[in-house]
């Protein structure tokens, strides 16, 4: 036995393990990656300014490697006490749009920006938060002069949502603080007190989600109860004076009334899950006045890790404050259990409470299908609302009066994935006494959209009647760029401030005048990579076998010139729809300007290669069966984009790689295993083995147990021995999305090495779904080069 062990031993194809160091790609390359990207930005709630942000978002690996605790779905920076942060902000700069001159924002020398600030609502000031070595100060900053300076002694806690908020009288700011005089952190046993012990009862459905970084022990429990306490204050940004509105607990969440006199929130309790993430811990939701004085409890929930596969909780949910009333709130509530595969009339009811609370919920209309949001307009108690149907993908928006919601106007009616069809989104407005509300002249309401249309997208501004449901475009982009409504001109609806790029011009903000068709520029930013302008991009489109439409974006490098045939390089990530037309809708735009960041694949063009960008790969069919063909449906679709390419005489088919990241990855093994078009792949960060993922993935709606054939058909892991291309996979060692645990390329890495395969496995240190560290990224762009061009010129004999 112990010789037959070891004769198979010696069968095993030879492969390599190593630490290695960083790589770089080529120094052009790397300029590119570390070039300032341009900023962030926030328009001011008067609509009068622009707020910019600039930030690195590629920090060095150092940065990500610093400690942070993986609690209850949470990443926690234990040092600062607050959530890891792998983005760093280095200045803030407002843009008023009635002078010329910016206004820098004076930030502390000895700290670092900790995120995005916070406009009050008169938009004269913001609140940001500044790191410090013993944690996160809150500040203030003037935004006329750029004066700053810090907020109260306290030190911010974001660990279970935003740390801070304004009040209407623009001065105090509602925070969650650490507690004062905390004793210090819970230290783990190194010896364990005994066993980790779960326990499940006949009849109870848990079909959770496959979630990371959850809580695995009492040591966990008391560092999440420790870091998520926190208090509430309010603190005035003018005198510094704090006042306390409650002691120390576990917020999860805290909303004021519109008139300020009343407070929701949501505290955390034990006992705490170790399979599911915080937000479905067992949590109480109660009524506070303003003084932090208890008047109600209007939800009390138990661990809800029974939750329907696509499904909502049975209980109360989804809280909101109503506008243009001083305290009524809103919530549903499932009538079907909060499965969505009970055939019921109904799906949902929404409940009303007013104050002073003492009275019980009234109902006030029933949705024939999943309540799926509302939009306040301007006329009290009008809102427009809208249903999910899931079973068809479709989305039904209606006006209607929630004090006779019998009588109701049908205003958008279409499928989810419809975006010819897509009103886009309201135009909002924040009103004296703090509601926010639609933009409305009269009956009509304002709409940006993305304008997609069978020549791709291109941006409008709409007025829309809210009673008859009559539309006018105010405002489209032209041809040949790709221009954006972003906010009118304070209070004038002639006047707008749109995003403007080209192939050629990087983005930036110009204010219009409607009438007169003027503009003038309010920032200048420049191309980061001016040496790329010359890469061709078209938006091609062409057609699968079976007749759905395809369309991708086509990246030709500098100086390309017509018939020379490329090695091309195929991005992409699958999609699910329920028709041939609405897969085929053209999505994106071939005016928009080109960023080269991170370790975006579009990189290939600086080395040579066509690259084909979100080359289109739906899967269609029935929502309920439509992977079934998951695996016929890939291959056809890429298929299809490779010989149009080759009609075209660009690429040279014999030579096309294919990559993708997470469900792209799982794409780009599935087309490995089942197909010979293409000479290698590059999979990132993917889920191959189905089985661990067994209450379902994207979209499907059935378990492993109710569809095995399918579960293990769609795996690439069960067909790892036809993966007969060289395939790289990269992955982030500290990857917390759901589902794709690294476990899932070393496994199908292990799979491929002893079937005899061509694999290479790069695990990425302290990186997690996305890779952020300057060297993680500039490694994974070397590693895509090499592994195409060591691969790529194999030059494979397509079927």
């Amino acid at each position: 036995m112990l010789q037959r062990f070891f004769y198979l031993f010696l069968l095993l194809p030879f492969s390599s393990q190593a630490q290695s160091t960083y790589k770089q790609p080529p120094a052009d390359v790397s300029a590119i990656v570390l070039a300032a990207p341009t900023p962030m930005s926030s328009t001011s709630p008067t609509n009068q300014a622009i707020l910019l942000v600039d930030y690195n978002p590629n920090p060095g690996i150092a940065t990500l490697a610093q400690p942070f605790l993986r609690l209850a779905g949470l990443r926690i920076n234990p040092v600062l006490n607050s959530r890891q942060n792998t983005t760093e902000y280095t200045a803030i700069t407002i843009r008023w749009l009635i002078q010329d001159e910016p206004v820098r924002i004076q930030l502390p020398a000895d700290g670092a920006l900790a995120g995005m600030p916070q406009w009050s609502p008169d938009g004269r000031k913001i609140a940001f938060g500044i790191h410090k070595p013993e944690g996160v100060e809150l500040w203030v900053a003037e935004t006329w002069t750029g004066q700053s300076r810090r907020a109260g002694n306290l030190l911010l806690n974001d660990v279970l949502g935003g740390a801070f908020e304004w009040m209407n009288d623009n001065d105090h700011l509602m925070a969650r603080i650490i507690p004062p005089y905390r004793a210090a952190a819970p230290v783990p046993s190194p010896v364990p007190s005994g066993p980790v012990i779960e326990e499940t009862t006949a009849g109870k459905l848990a079909q959770v989600r496959t979630y990371q970084d959850l809580l695995q022990n009492s040591d966990d429990e008391r560092l999440f109860e420790y870091y998520a306490t926190s208090q509430l204050v309010l603190v005035s940004s003018s005198t510094n004076k704090i006042t306390q509105l409650a002691p120390p607990g576990l917020y999860a969440g805290a909303d004021w009334s519109p008139d300020e006199k009343y407070l929701l929130v949501t505290t955390l309790r034990q006992p705490f899950s170790y399979s599911v993430p915080y937000y479905d811990f067992s949590r109480k939701t109660e009524i506070w006045d303003h003084k932090g004085k208890f008047v109600r409890t209007v939800a009390d929930m138990p661990v809800t890790d029974d939750t329907p596969r696509q499904g909502v909780i049975s209980g109360p949910r989804n809280f909101r404050w109503q506008a243009l009333h001083p305290a009524r709130l809103l919530w549903a509530e499932a009538l079907d259990g909060g499965d969505p595969t009970n055939k019921v009339d109904f799906r949902d009811k929404l409940l009303r409470l007013d104050a002073p609370f003492t009275s019980d919920p009234a109902e006030v209309l029933q949705t024939r299908h999943r309540l799926a949001g509302m939009d306040w307009t301007a006329t009290k108690d009008i809102v427009l609302l809208a249903e999910f149907d899931r079973d068809r993908r479709w989305s039904t928006t209606y006006r209607t009066d929630l004090n006779s919601p019998a009588t109701k106007t049908v205003l958008f009616d279409r499928s989810t994935r419809d975006d010819y069809n897509n009103p886009g989104n309201p135009v909002y407005t924040r009103l004296p006494g703090g509601d926010r509300v639609l933009l409305q002249d009269g009956d009509w309401a304002w709409f940006s959209t993305s304008g997609a249309s069978p020549k791709g997208d291109f941006p409008r501004l709409d007025k829309i009647n809210l009673t008859t449901g009559k539309k006018e475009t105010v405002f489209q982009c032209s041809g040949g760029a790709f221009e954006e409504f972003v906010m009118f001109d304070g209070k004038n609806t002639n006047r707008i401030i749109t995003r403007y790029q080209s192939k050629t011009e990087a983005p930036n903000f110009f204010l219009t005048d409607l009438k007169t068709k003027t503009r003038k520029a309010l920032t200048t930013f420049q191309d980061p990579a001016p040496q790329l302008t010359g890469v061709e991009k078209r938006l091609v489109k062409y057609t699968r076998n079976d007749g759905v439409p395809l369309s991708g974006t086509l990246y030709l490098p500098p100086g390309y010139q017509p018939g020379q045939r490329l090695p091309l390089f195929i991005w992409a990530y699958p999609l699910e729809y329920s028709d041939a037309a609405t897969a085929g809708q053209v999505r994106g735009s071939e005016n928009t300007f080109t960023f080269y960041r991170n370790d975006s694949p579009l990189f290939f063009v600086t080395q040579g290669y066509a690259v084909l960008m979100n080359a289109t790969m739906p899967i269609v069919g029935d929502p309920e069966t439509m992977n079934n063909t998951f695996v016929e449906q890939a291959v056809v679709s890429g298929r299809a984009a490779i010989d149009y390419l080759d009609s075209l005489a660009v690429i040279d088919p014999r030579r096309v790689g294919v990559g993708g990241h997470s469900y792209g990855a799982f794409m780009t093994a599935t087309l490995l295993a089942h197909s010979d078009d293409y000479a290698y792949g590059i999979a990132r960060s993917g889920a191959y083995n189905r089985t661990l993922t067994p209450f379902g993935f994207q979209s499907e709606r059935r378990s492993f147990w109710e569809a095995t054939d399918v579960y293990m058909n769609v795996s690439p892991f069960t067909h790892a021995h036809k993966i007969n291309e060289p395939l790289l996979l990269i992955h982030g060692a500290a990857d917390n999305n759901s589902g794709t645990f690294p476990i899932q390329s070393e496994r199908l890495f292990q799979a491929v090495k002893g079937n005899g395969g061509n694999a290479r496995l790069v695990m990425l240190p302290h990186e997690s779904h996305g890779y952020r560290g300057r060297e993680s990224v500039l490694h994974v762009l070397a590693e895509m080069f090499e592994w195409a061009e060591k691969n790529g010129n194999a030059k494979i004999e397509r079927p």
